[in-house]
């Protein structure tokens, strides 16, 4: 039972931060066909800004590898809740940078000179995703030690 509980930890940072992608990369990718379709010019940055949010699927993978290492340490339910936690913050990250890179995008076709200064934004949000990996990290670190 202890590890089918750490097994669906692994499941759950992976499957919510998967989530949290494509929600957000569809947010963004639909702000960038409607710019798309108002500029002549430039639409490879609005392609680019879309595509941040699929940064945090990479985040959940490297947390789900190292939580599913220490599957048979016996600590199945502190796997879950890292797993959840992590994979909640990171899928909001991942929604939220979509709705940032949205806004960013539709910002560029009126001025397209504030498109860089629109990425610090969606970088701003993408380093919660970072923050919440990263503790998980720690957690897991701890366990089995």
């Amino acid at each position: 039972m202890d590890a089918s509980l750490g097994y669906a930890g692994c499941a759950a940072c992976l499957g919510l931060a998967a989530i949290g992608s494509s929600i957000g990369c569809y947010i963004a990718g639909a702000a960038s066909h409607g710019a798309m379709a108002k500029v002549d010019e430039g639409h490879g940055k609005f392609i680019g800004m879309s595509a941040a949010p699929s940064s945090q699927t990479i985040y959940g993978i490297v947390l789900m590898f190292v939580l599913i290492g220490k599957v048979n340490a016996g600590a199945g339910l502190g796997l879950l809740a890292i797993g959840v936690f992590c994979g909640l913050a990171i899928m909001t990250s991942g929604i939220l940078q979509g709705r940032v890179a949205a806004t960013g995008i539709q910002a560029s076709t009126k001025k397209p000179e504030v498109f860089g200064k629109c990425f610090a934004a969606v970088g701003i949000v993408e380093s919660f995703a970072l923050f919440a990996m990263v503790g998980g990290l720690i957690i897991a670190g701890g366990i089995g030690t």
